[in-house]
């Protein structure tokens, strides 16, 4: 196991030691139906100059979040070698088939690309994909930047995230990214479930990780687009890869997600929302309620904050199904 523990199946047209601004696709297998040598060309730029840090932005981790995509084409774009102290690599529609179908999980396995990693190289085309993030990417990274939004069902009060850490420093340097990147709420989050991220990867590597919610409803607004742009150049120069002080208009609000951040719904039905994004809210308050439109004799069912806080998250569907998200309260972290 441990001979072909970074074998890989992909390949790569740029070379990440070179320095230079370099533009080309990492080429997956993909052998199918209609192609039977086919591949699958992944977007990567590689921005490169002299001994400095190494940064690495993804975009497109869930396919129909679209804040980082734009961001990274205009940053990579923009960026020129002789700007930059160290190195960036750019990733800008890492789940390019997720990407292409607007959807959370790959059309092609049907797999959410952030619950997969470290991934297989024999695996699917989902899992060859975080594969070779892990084993060819992340050991050049210092610091990785996963920009992610709501996608089509949630809908997010603008966030920079990162986890509680068990090593100082290294939770220093989150918090250090987290601050500069200069979204509204800084937050620091409890997972439900965090095997398979490729945050805990980055983490259990000992490497600064820093993600984002930037919005959602499967679109892009000016508000978000506008914070991914000016939180990615902010990073660059925290990092001293860009000069320049970071442009942090207003400093985070730091937050967390205490026990019972997270309200699911009890039934299946069409959900009314009484409380909306960015409201404030008491434990024991009602955020919403599920109408069962087809048994008008059936009452509402009425769902209630469990904590007190912000209304930093809100399920976007107005039709849902048992357990999904309806809000997620935050609370000033202290």
């Amino acid at each position: 196991m441990a001979q072909n523990a970074h074998k890989t199946r992909i390949t790569a047209t740029v070379d990440f030691a070179a320095d230079g601004k370099q533009v080309g696709h990492l080429s997956v297998p993909h052998s199918r139906n209609t192609s039977a040598w086919g591949a699958l060309e992944l977007p990567v730029a590689v921005i490169a100059n002299g001994t400095g840090p190494t940064v690495v932005f993804i975009g497109g981790n869930h396919g129909d979040e679209y804040e980082g995509p734009i961001a990274l084409v205009k940053l990579t774009a923009a960026l020129d070698a002789g700007e930059v102290t160290g190195r960036v690599i750019v990733l800008p529609a890492l789940n390019l088939p997720a990407f292409r179908s607007g959807t959370r999980l790959s059309p092609i396995d049907g797999l959410n690309m952030n619950r997969i990693f470290p991934g297989a190289h024999d695996g699917t085309l989902t899992s060859a994909i975080a594969h070779y993030v892990s084993s060819e990417i992340l050991p050049l990274a210092d610091v990785v930047v996963d920009i992610h939004s709501g996608g089509k069902t949630l809908d997010f009060v603008p966030s920079a995230i990162i986890h509680n850490l068990p090593d100082p420093a290294q939770m220093d340097q989150c918090l250090g990214a987290l601050k500069a990147f200069g979204a509204p709420v800084g937050l620091i989050l409890t997972e439900l479930d965090s095997e398979g991220m490729l945050d805990t990867t980055v983490e259990r590597m000992g490497k600064t990780f820093l993600s984002t919610e930037l919005g959602g409803g499967g679109t892009a607004r000016v508000e978000t687009v506008a914070i991914a742009e000016r939180g990615v150049r902010n990073v660059l120069k925290h990092f001293g890869v860009l000069v320049g002080a970071a442009d942090v208009p207003t400093p985070a609000r730091l937050m967390e997600t205490p026990e019972g951040a997270f309200v699911s719904a009890g039934d299946g039905g069409l959900y009314e929302p009484v409380k909306d994004l960015g409201e404030t809210v008491a434990a024991g308050e009602a955020i919403g309620r599920i109408h069962f439109v087809e048994t008008l004799e059936r009452a509402p069912l009425i769902h209630t904050a469990q904590v007190d806080g912000l209304i930093l998250c809100r399920g976007v569907p107005g039709l849902v199904e048992k357990g999904d998200c309806l809000v997620v309260v935050a609370r000033d972290r202290t």
